[in-house]
């Protein structure tokens, strides 16, 4: 997203969404906020700055349903509201984009701050609070790891040993669900996917806390 300065002398701080919401980066709103602007976003934003084998991009919305198979194949009966918490982890990215962690280290604390200002209002918008329990994050960043090491090893060109030392080791997951979950789906399949599981999540998640 480019700033441009506005006829008053003041910076842009918002970006327009399909949907018609104005999301304002400096203060978000969890009003502004839509799961299909979300799902939309990450599906055509690229993991791995794009550096990534296959006839399309391994998209942020197909990492963040990765992710969340990774967990519930770690622990079945996983709470729905974690799982939910899982599918959102990387949703500010919608906004900012994918950041790779060499990157993010050099930025420092600038982009982590508007980073969990959007993240905080996306928990409050779909029941979450607005900031996770260290040790559900610890489980999210763990599943996170996990599906890493997939990505590194088989679309990223990074081999098992590198992996292992960067990312931790392989989570497991039957052949089946990595050849399904590893190979890029299209934006438009990607977005679809996204928005089903989510909405089945959600409605679990919602079940749950009645």
């Amino acid at each position: 997203m480019t700033t441009k300065t506005a006829p008053n002398g003041q910076d842009r701080v918002w970006q327009r969404m399909l949907s018609g919401r104005r999301l304002n980066l400096i203060d978000p709103s969890p009003l502004d906020v839509e799961i299909t602007d979300i799902a939309h976003g990450l599906a055509r934003v690229a993991r791995w700055n794009g550096q990534t084998s296959g006839a399309q991009i391994f998209s942020v919305a197909q990492h963040t349903l990765l992710v969340e198979t990774v967990m519930r194949a770690r622990k079945p009966n996983i709470d729905a509201r974690l799982r939910l918490a899982a599918l959102l982890h990387d949703a500010p990215e919608y906004v900012i984009g994918d950041m790779i962690s060499p990157f993010k280290a050099v930025l420092g604390g600038s982009y982590k701050s508007v980073e969990k200002r959007l993240l905080g209002a996306i928990h409050i918008r779909f029941g979450l609070p607005a900031e996770l329990a260290p040790e559900i994050e610890r489980q999210i960043k763990a599943a996170d790891r996990g599906a890493a090491f997939l990505e590194a090893t088989r679309l990223a060109g990074f081999a098992e040993t590198e992996a292992k030392k960067l990312f931790g080791r392989d989570p497991g997951l039957p052949e089946a669900t990595v050849m399904d979950y590893l190979t890029p789906w299209s934006a438009a399949k990607a977005e679809k996917r996204f928005l089903t599981r989510f909405n089945l999540v959600l409605g679990d998640a919602t079940h749950s806390g009645n």
